[in-house]
Formats: C-alpha cells, structure tokens, sequence
C-alpha cells in the first residue's frame, strides 16, 4: 500500500459517533418544554370539548369525566407519541435534538428510521427513563452505544458534526 492509499483511507467520511447519555437527557429537557406546550393544548381542547357536551359543572366543582376518562388519556398518550414521530419523520430532529445536534437514523443503514421503528421507540423511550433511567444508562455498557429502547427497536441517535 503506497502512502498515497493510507491518505485516502484516512480522508473517506466516517459515520457521526453515537449521543451520549447528557447530550440526551439535556434534548429532553428542551423538548419538554415544548411537550407542556403541547399537552396544555391538548387538555384545554378535551376540556372545552367536554364542556360543550356535557355541560358546565356548577361553580367550584371538578369536570366530570365519567366514561371519558380514559379516551381522553389514551388521546393525551397518541398526541406524545405523535409529536415524536412527527418531528422523527420529518427530519429525524426533535427540536431539543437539532439544538443538541442530535438526529435518530435506522441502526443498520443510517437512513431516516421507519414508522415502525419511531412509534416503537416513542414507546419504550418513557420506560427506559421511567426505570430510573437504565434504558438510557445502558449507552454505557452497550458495546455500539445503543440505549435499550435503542438496541430494541433497530434506532439510534447519532451526535452530527457542527456545521
């Protein structure tokens, strides 16, 4: 191998490296902000919506949800995955994760990571933090720095170059 093969070599682009767990956690923190935001609107819909089929409670009494209860839970749930998948979709960036530099990518083959895969991830993502935050702990151990929901669902979180 001539010298000139080993510059070569040594030039090609290599993959970004995979987030660490504080460039994370820190994308979340942003993002929930924005997830208040999103939740706030949500609530104030359900809320106007029950009043007007339901009616207005008398002064200083509690909504009655009654059998609404848990649609409008499961309603809250589908409008947070679907700010994740939406945004995962679009450009493979949250906002808290363009501001960390951070993009989700399918493992194997770096492209945009499918429907299935970020719906998956939407999901385990909250039990990996809710477990004391193991899931994401796991970047440690894992021998490709994938966090468990990660390495469950073929995703990964790639930290980009700064531009």
């Amino acid at each position: 191998m001539t010298h000139s093969d080993t510059h070569t070599d040594q030039t090609t682009p290599s993959l970004p490296a995979p987030a660490g767990v504080f460039r994370r956690l820190a994308a979340m923190v942003y993002d929930s902000f924005l997830l208040m935001a999103v939740s706030l609107a949500y609530g104030a819909l359900a809320t106007g919506l029950n009043v007007l089929l339901q009616g207005a409670p008398p002064e200083g009494e509690a909504i009655e949800w009654g059998l609404w209860r848990l649609p409008v839970f499961i309603g809250l749930l589908v409008v947070l995955v679907g700010f994740y998948c939406y945004f995962w979709g679009r450009s493979g960036q949250t906002l808290g994760m363009r501001a960390w530099r951070l993009k989700l990518v399918d493992a194997r083959t770096q492209a945009p990571a499918s429907t299935g895969q970020r719906i998956g991830r939407a999901l385990l993502a909250p039990i990996s933090l809710l477990a004391l935050g193991l899931g994401y702990f796991w970047v440690w151990i894992d021998p490709d720095h994938h966090s468990l929901h990660g390495r469950l669902t073929g995703t990964r979180v790639l930290l980009l170059p700064k531009e």
